[in-house]
């Protein structure tokens, strides 16, 4: 018997472990929960810091409806003729209304940023002369053997004069002999009777660039800072650290930092002493060289040490200690790298969060989206926008930043869909933390278009499409609700070759901004290129990283604990002996590490030349003997040194499969990790549709789409094939899909459904009818259309030159029939459209394509569709130029073109609003 009731718990047992098992092959499926850290931040541009309570309450309040989840306070110049309402940047009154704002915020559930700063760089009336921006001033002088040189050295420029200190003399024969001669001076007079032989005399002079604060704010004007300084650095920190102390109020989310532009600052007190302790040699002694146009060399190689301990004083006497100041201040930093004279990976790696920039518009030929003449070409390609995320990455920052939208086209011009692409690209490129360039506080009391930045881009209440911008910033935060979750996923390393950038460029001071970087690093880029297109993701390294990375089970795993497959060395000529060894080293603990087209040629800088010369040529013997136009696999200790020239061959051979979304569809995409599998944001930024079988790199027992459009979820259609998982992928030109995979989960939920069209469009074209919801100036008609038209069209002169909104209203017999659903087109659109079927609304369109499936809201019999369309607001603000109204009242720089011109819009062209194309329902199955 008690055998009998052993037999009978030991089946209960295996029977609840098999239940247990079943229902472990399920899972909830889910968005990612939505925060203040996944929705959309903005500049947010204080003009003369003239705010108020009520109306700082009125803007907050609007943004937190809308969806923005952080504004950061950017203070800049004023508008004209409201001097008295301005506040002075840091006073107590200043103070307490950024109080007010911390208050308000988090009564909304958002948090606020602030730049350490008003305008850019960073700046001010407490920057006094001897911690202003530096530059180097160079005076020779020719004195001929037995010669006595006898005068006074002093600045020649008159603006320096007052500023410009002198540092060195130094003296050259043409023998190659070199005197110092400072120690000669006497009150700057230098009396000295010149040896055999013809010499120069070349005097170092410590002067200022002179720049101010660009569009800086009332209490904010003065001289740039020194960022190479660490003395002048720490005073200007210290002003905020009294404010905050003093006033007692919360320090912002964020201190921020905009792009390095000090224009010419390439030198600081200190900088030879530095330099000396840096290197083993005097760059005082070698400034013929230093000097020098032509580019031999000993030049190039004395600039590069230069370059690199520019890079070094900015990163240790600026970066760390303004992150470490706002750490103990109970604070983070945000930081934009680009633009400055450094390595870009270290630079943005030592802040919390690194943040790129896009610059312009670009154009990825998507199939119906507006082309518009006044445009900017955008100089943050794929590349560029890398080098912040992937310093996020291998430093284990859960958030890389953007600042999103600058200057896409020219002002009043620029629409949500034109926005979608480049969001996309950062998404692609590793960005999770969009901030839009910009926002600006305007009272309830300015009259419209209200008070405005100079740059293009309006994310701001005034803005006509701010009624339809809600479903916009949504979708950016449903994908940042993705991109934010789990790790990042890329699969190679690939070293940023840094001492050939600074070694090649010509000139001394080089700085990394977008619009040069095509120049500064095109081999670099295309090696980006080519990897992306061979179906893998990297990110960037550095000579620091690779040297606190380490290797477990063959994988790279860096400070930050990011994983990577392998290592890759684009190239590159000059590399230091004890990086390359620890390539080697890493190699013998299991590592895969990947040199392309040759191995590293020489060593960087000047200093024990040839000394260092020999030690990397016994490194290099120590490598495997290979032949770089094949791709060879070489054994070394556990790992592997692999070569080679053509990089999807080569990256093959690590055994790392590629991903196929661009290699065969032309896809974008990035890849991250979750406890599940993976997850993959994907755009279609391409002209053609796609509907293919795509293989993943990662084998995946179920797959879910998830919409950022919409919110819905439908689980995809999955087979194997060769022990691949494939899955259908189904994308109009220009739209976006975030795919997630469960390894080990075949999970339970509604399928994804897939479009097939079948049978004759409905096209509705007979019996509209328009009206305006909102227009500026009225229009109270209701106007019968033959067929559909823009509204710009009507015979009417106000709908040529007004703003608003305007309702698209058609009734319709229709049969349903045997389709399972139906789509509405509508085609061409001229912005946004709000659809309501039969009297419920369906969704607001913002973008191409502009179509929804509407079969549940039909109905056999008579229907209903309500199209609200909004539109640009061109129309109108070329119409106030025309009649001459003053709506451009700021203060420095007021409303410019594209090309940083004064302009007026009154020579515009009418710009199409509303329904642009024919609307029809499409039957699928």
């Amino acid at each position: 018997m008690k055998k009998i009731h052993l037999l009978i718990l030991f089946a209960f047992l295996v029977i609840g472990q098999s239940c247990t098992d079943s229902k472990q092959n399920y899972t909830s499926v889910y968005w990612p929960k939505e925060s203040v850290e996944t929705k959309p931040g903005s500049r947010w541009w204080w003009m003369g810091s003239a705010v108020d309570e009520a109306n700082l309450t009125k803007n907050l309040e609007a943004y937190s409806e809308a969806g923005i989840g952080t504004m950061e306070i950017t203070p800049i110049y004023g508008v004209q003729g409201n001097d008295d309402n301005e506040v002075d940047f840091l006073s107590d009154r200043w103070m307490e209304l950024y109080n007010h704002t911390q208050s308000e915020a988090k009564r909304l559930g958002m948090v606020i940023d602030m730049n350490t700063g008003t305008g850019w760089p960073f700046g001010g009336p407490d920057v006094s002369t001897d911690d202003a921006a530096c530059k180097l001033i160079v005076q020779r002088y020719n004195v001929t053997g037995g010669e006595i040189f006898n005068r006074d050295i002093t600045v020649d420029d008159e603006k320096q004069k007052s500023l410009a200190k002198l540092v060195r003399v130094m003296a050259f024969s043409d023998a190659g002999e070199k005197k110092n001669l400072t120690k000669m001076l006497v009150n700057d007079r230098l009396e000295w009777k010149a040896p055999d032989g013809n010499w120069e005399l070349i005097a170092l002079f410590e002067g200022r660039t002179r720049q101010q604060v660009k569009r800086a704010a009332p209490g904010g004007e003065g001289n740039v800072l020194n960022h190479f300084s660490k003395d002048a650095v720490a005073r200007y920190l210290n002003k905020f650290t009294e404010a905050f102390e003093n006033s007692g109020v919360p320090v912002p989310h964020n201190f921020f930092n905009d792009s390095y532009e000090v224009y010419g600052a390439d030198w600081t007190p200190g900088l030879l002493e530095a330099f000396e302790e840096n290197y083993n040699y005097n760059l005082e002694d070698y400034l013929p060289e230093f000097l020098s146009e032509e580019r031999n060399d000993t030049t190039m190689r004395v600039i590069a040490d230069y370059r690199e301990l520019l890079s070094d004083l900015l990163l240790k006497n600026f970066t760390n200690q303004w992150t470490e100041w706002a750490h103990e201040s109970g604070s983070k930093t945000r930081n934009q790298a680009h633009g400055s004279p450094g390595n870009l990976i270290d630079i943005y790696a030592a802040v919390d969060v690194p943040e790129c920039e896009g610059f312009g518009l670009s154009d990825f030929h998507i199939n119906g989206l507006r082309h518009d003449s006044l445009t900017r070409h955008n100089d943050s390609d794929f590349s560029m926008l890398k080098y912040a995320s992937s310093a996020a990455h291998i430093s284990g920052k859960p958030y890389t930043s953007s600042e999103t939208f600058t200057w896409l086209t020219e002002h009043f011009r620029t629409s949500f869909s034109q926005c979608k692409p480049d969001l996309d690209l950062m998404f692609v490129s590793g960005v999770n933390r969009v901030y839009f360039h910009g926002t600006t506080y305007s009272p309830a009391e300015a009259e419209w278009p209200g008070w405005k930045f100079y740059a293009s881009v309006d994310m701001s209440p005034t803005n006509p499409l701010w009624r339809d911008a809600a479903p916009f910033f949504k979708y950016i935060s449903r994908s940042q609700s993705f991109l934010q979750m789990g790790k990042p996923d890329n699969d190679f390393l690939v070293y940023l070759p840094v001492y050939d950038m600074w070694n090649d460029q010509d000139g001394r001071l080089l700085m990394f901004d977008i619009h040069k970087m095509k120049e500064r690093a095109p081999e670099f880029i295309k090696v980006v290129s080519e990897i992306s297109h061979a179906g893998y993701d990297v990110d960037y390294t550095s000579d620091s990283f690779i040297s606190s990375s380490k290797v477990e089970n063959g994988e790279i795993v860096t400070a930050g604990g990011a994983r990577y497959k392998a290592l890759i060395v684009p190239g590159v000529n000059k590399i230091r002996t004890e990086n390359l060894n620890r390539l080697k080293m890493m190699a013998e603990k299991g590592a895969q590490i990947i040199f392309m087209d040759h191995y590293p040629t020489d060593v960087p800088g000047f200093s024990v030349l040839e000394e260092r010369r020999e030690t990397l040529k016994n490194t290099l013997a120590a490598l495997p003997e290979t032949d770089f136009s094949e791709t060879l696999v070489k054994p070394v200790g556990e790992g592997k040194i692999i070569t080679g020239s053509d990089f999807k061959t080569t990256l093959a051979t690590t055994g790392v499969k590629a991903e196929q979304f661009k290699v065969k569809n032309g896809l974008h995409y990035i890849r991250r990790s979750n406890k599940d599998g993976y997850h993959y944001f994907i755009s279609a930024l391409k002209s053609d549709d796609t509907d293919a079988w795509i293989p993943l790199a990662k084998s995946a027992r179920s797959v879910v789409f998830f919409d950022p459009m919409t919110g819905k979820i439908g689980k995809a259609a999955v087979k194997t094939k060769d022990g691949e998982t494939l899955v259908r992928i189904q994308l109009k030109s220009g739209q976006s899909v975030i795919l997630k995979t469960f390894t080990d989960k075949d999970v339970d939920v509604d399928v994804w459904p897939y479009i097939n069209e079948e049978g004759k469009p409905f096209v509705l074209k007979n019996n509209w009818q328009l009206s305006f919801t909102k227009s500026i100036p009225a229009i109270a008609d209701t106007f019968q259309l033959p067929s559909l038209i823009p509204w710009t069209q009507l015979d009417v002169p106000e709908a040529k030159i007004n703003r608003g909104t305007a309702a698209y209203f058609i009734s319709f017999s229709f049969n349903k029939s045997e389709f399972s659903d139906w789509i509405l087109d509508l085609g061409d659109v001229r912005e946004t459209a709000r659809i309501i079927v039969n009297g419920k609304e369906v969704q607001t369109l913002w973008a191409v394509p502009y179509r929804t499936f509407v079969g549940e809201y039909l109905k056999d019999g008579l229907n209903t569709i309500k199209i609200e369309v909004t539109g640009l607001p061109a129309n109108r603000i070329a119409q106030l130029d025309r009649e001459g109204v003053k709506w451009r009242k700021f203060k420095e720089i007021n409303l410019v073109d594209l090309n940083y011109k004064r302009t007026g819009y009154g020579n515009w062209e009418t710009v199409p609003a509303g329904l642009n194309s024919e609307v029809k329902l499409i039957p699928v199955k």
